[in-house]
């Protein structure tokens, strides 16, 4: 029954999926990419050549982009994917909702086109799309990938079907098992043998999920479900055995939060008092959490840049941001931490249908530079190869 579930569901999906790029590319011109020079005076630093930046565009609009930023030349540049793949109808999609790099691919989760997009990394051009319904996050370990699943359509309802993780071969691109979680799962974390995932249950609103799925990846089997919180999503993992996990609340009267498991015992062990989530990113024992919490109580915003040393498990900073700058970004909503420079990056939705902003911020927290970037900038993954030029 599971195997027959995993095809139909696959046939469906890619039934879509070629019933959609069939449409004329001849309708939708290839837009080309924009170099920007940003930052001339700072080169390569260390092993770590470039980032690639997944703009998550609105959703419905097709309008997901991918940015490059080079230390070797300081130039940005936006929307590469188009002209590097020019048979590819609708560039990459609908929703940009993740992207890691894995070995010499380079992995873009598309949410609402339903599909992973494989791309050769040093190049940025397409491999192949695996299709996926609802697609979230991924995550990897040996051979495979792992992609959290909504599984069905985009729609609130107190009947939303339970989601899944995917597995996937990286080398035949073939999804060969799945492993029902929890509702609408987010994040996920591999530490050991063990994948945890947020469940989120964001579509049974107000009946939210609260649990971590915690999945032998041995047996790809979930082993047990470790109750948290209302409305689950990012998850990391320290240097210490323990895992962050974030909540969203309500957006009424319960507040975002963040919660610590320890994964020897798979047992929540504290909160960080008063540091609400909507995202972070671990550089060595420090993590970087930003909150853009709403409340329809209040109609209004709440925004806060901490940084939790994760020895100590305490917060030592609650403005991350030192020269005031923060006041310019209108709605933070993607992170990352350079390691080897501390170097970390901020970037700004803005009004969420219009091009975003990508920040650069020195360790000491000193606005370094600023570039425009495509709608919602959200998901950054820094690059040891080196972007090769078209041919």
């Amino acid at each position: 029954m599971k195997k027959n579930a995993l095809h139909i569901r696959q046939f469906i999906v890619l039934l879509l999926t070629v019933v959609f790029i069939t449409s004329c590319r001849e309708d939708d011109p290839i837009l080309p990419s924009k170099p920007i020079e940003v930052n001339p005076w700072e080169k390569v630093t260390g092993d770590i050549y470039g980032f690639y930046l997944l703009n998550e565009g609105n959703m419905g609009s097709n309008k997901a982009s991918l940015d490059f930023y080079d230390y070797e030349t300081g130039i940005y540049h936006r929307n590469i994917f188009g002209e590097r793949n020019p048979n590819e109808v609708k560039d990459l999609g609908d929703v940009g909702n993740d992207i890691q790099i894995y070995g010499d691919k380079l992995y873009a989760i598309i949410n609402c086109s339903n599909y992973l997009e494989v791309m050769d990394v040093n190049t940025a051009k397409h491999i192949t799309k695996i299709a996926i319904p609802n697609c979230r996050y991924i995550a990897f370990k040996d051979q495979y990938a792992y992609v959290s699943a909504y599984a069905g359509p985009v729609e609130i309802d107190q009947n939303a079907r339970i989601g899944y993780v995917a597995k996937i071969d990286t080398v035949s691109f073939k999804v060969i098992d799945e492993c029902i979680v929890g509702y609408q799962p987010e994040e996920m974390a591999i530490v050991g043998d063990k994948l945890y995932v947020a469940n989120s249950g964001g579509y049974r609103v107000p009946n939210y999920d609260r649990t971590v799925s915690v999945i032998d990846l041995t047996t790809f089997t979930e082993i047990n479900k470790i109750d948290v919180a209302i409305n689950l999503h990012r998850i990391t993992p320290d240097n210490y055995g323990n895992i962050y996990v974030s909540s969203r609340g309500d957006y009424y009267h319960t507040p975002s939060k963040t919660f610590i498991i320890d994964t020897r015992t798979d047992k929540v062990i504290g909160e960080i008092a008063d540091l609400p989530n909507s995202n972070m990113t671990l550089c060595r024992d420090s993590l970087y959490v930003y909150s853009t919490e709403w409340s329809y109580v209040n109609n209004d915003w709440t925004v806060s840049y901490a940084i939790v040393d994760t020895r100590t498990q305490q917060v030592v900073t609650r403005n991350f941001i030192k020269d005031g700058t923060d006041k310019n970004i209108k709605v933070p909503y993607g992170i990352a931490v350079n390691p080897n420079t501390g170097d970390f990056f901020v970037t700004d939705a803005k009004d969420y249908v219009s091009p975003g902003t990508l920040h650069c911020f020195n360790k000491e927290g000193i606005k370094k530079w600023s570039v425009t970037t495509g709608d919602i900038p959200a998901h950054i993954v820094f690059t040891r190869k080196k972007l090769q030029p078209i041919n």
